[in-house]
């Protein structure tokens, strides 16, 4: 990070429940403040500044704009850490502007992870960084993955320069019903969370169904053991929230319960649910529980057989963020296509390519490139411009931030990558990758590969004695 943030600054003068056995209560462990504790909008709010940018120019280049849409022999002009301008080779570029020569090269919109673990489980993978998952409860929606975010994992620089991710989704793990809350962030380096933050973007709620939860808390003889005790305590723990809302309404002085105040958000629109569920008929009863009281789920995670509920997705504006073809090791993630995303996407719902994985999130285009073949094989036609919807506007939808990104549309901020080929090809990479408007990577200028402290090293190592 620090030979990142000398190269930018250079740049710049140049030119950011319950806990054990029997019938279970959900958990209320951050609960226990004084009715007037102050309740704070953001306790945590981003302090995200941007880096520091110069007016930047791509021409002669194949752009997808993230929508749908395909300009051939395009410009893209960045200024102000905003889209300045797109459209083709006679678009106005500013006297002074950097001019990049984008012959036989992409541009898009920079890669969204709706689904990621980076900093929560970071490298190394060691017994000390393992902080995805507060397994002392099935109901924990009183914690946050930001809180345990460690901004020096090498990993969001390897995702950075190797898959061109912009904006990251950081969840907690799918140990419980209700893991606790997400959070978006930028993805550049600093030395806190909040200067990663994402300015404006709603956090969310993780929600996990199936195997996971009912394996964790019934081999400790805990509830749940089943799937059918997995529904009835998240049924209970709406109702509380229902009830600890009205509560409050009405008595204003109500003692605090951290947990609730994440389930009352969820009912008032404000944190999005993303659920982890794998199976078509567990995301087809989550959906009537959603309706049942009253919150809306962003988007299902994994989802190996949301092709068999795509009518019923669209219909509830829920998407799909799911891999390409990891499937099959467990019973609920077996019934797997590799067309699932083309399914879901011809049905008119909502797809997106995920990772879950530190690795998975460098090679996002790829995983994109081999379900869309799929889905080709099989007679679904989709172009290379419409599939990058999956990887840009869609993510973009489910997180809650369209309007800032997601797409190379004029005004919205400057994510872009410069990719060295067609981003759907295994032999491309990102070239130079730009977040508002900021160039963070390049692939020829060794002061543009950011390296965070922890690879640096400790003072002294490697010196002659």
């Amino acid at each position: 990070m620090k030979s990142l943030l000398l190269a930018v600054a250079a740049t710049a003068l140049l030119a950011g429940c319950a806990t054990a056995g029997g019938q279970q209560q959900p958990a209320q462990s951050a609960q226990a403040q004084q009715p007037s504790s102050p309740r704070v909008a953001d306790p945590y709010p981003s302090t995200y500044r941007a880096y520091p940018g110069v007016v930047t120019a791509i021409t002669n280049a194949t752009i997808f704009d993230g929508e749908g849409g395909r300009i051939d022999n395009g410009t893209i002009v960045l200024a102000e850490g905003r889209i300045l301008a797109i459209g083709g080779a006679d678009t106005a570029i500013p006297a002074g502007a950097t001019r990049i020569d984008g012959n036989g090269r992409w541009v898009t919109p920079g890669v969204i992870d709706i689904h990621s673990h980076l900093g929560d489980y970071p490298s190394p993978s060691v017994e000390a960084h393992q902080d995805g998952n507060e397994v002392t409860s099935p109901v924990r929606p009183e914690v946050w993955a930001e809180h345990s975010i460690w901004p020096q994992d090498p990993g969001f620089s390897r995702a950075l320069a190797n898959g061109g991710i912009t904006t990251l989704h950081v969840l907690p793990g799918s140990a419980n019903l209700f893991g606790g809350r997400g959070v978006t962030l930028r993805n550049v380096p600093a030395r806190t969370y909040q200067q990663m933050r994402f300015p404006g973007a709603p956090r969310s709620l993780k929600m996990a169904c199936g195997e996971n939860p009912k394996r964790v808390y019934g081999n400790r003889n805990q509830m749940p053991g089943s799937r059918m005790a997995n529904v009835a305590l998240m049924r209970q723990t709406w109702q509380r929230a229902v009830e600890y809302r009205d509560r409050v309404r009405r008595d204003p002085n109500t003692a605090r319960d951290l947990a609730m105040e994440t389930l009352v958000e969820v009912l008032d629109g404000d944190v999005l649910v993303q659920n982890h569920c794998y199976r078509a008929d567990e995301m087809a009863i989550m959906l009537d529980m959603a309706q049942e009281f009253g919150f809306r789920i962003a988007s299902f995670h994994h989802a190996v057989e949301a092709y068999k509920i795509a009518d019923l997705l669209r219909e509830r504006g829920t998407c799909a963020s799911v891999w390409a073809d990891w499937w099959g090791f467990k019973m609920e993630a077996y019934d797997a296509v590799n067309e699932n995303a083309p399914l879901i996407h011809n049905a008119g719902a909502c797809a997106i390519i995920h990772s879950d994985d530190a690795n998975g999130i460098q090679r996002l285009n790829q995983e994109a490139a081999k379900t869309l073949a799929d889905g080709r094989r099989m007679g679904i036609q989709i172009s290379d411009e419409t599939a990058w919807r999956w990887l840009a506007i869609n993510p973009a939808t489910a997180l809650g931030i369209a309007e800032e990104t997601g797409s190379l549309r004029v005004g919205k901020r400057a994510d872009v990558v410069l990719w060295n080929g067609n981003p759907f090809s295994v032999y491309t990479r990102p070239q130079q990758v730009w977040i508002d408007g900021a160039l963070l990577y390049d692939m020829n200028n060794p002061q543009l590969r950011p390296v965070s402290d922890f690879e640096l090293g400790q003072p002294g190592e490697g010196d002659v004695k």
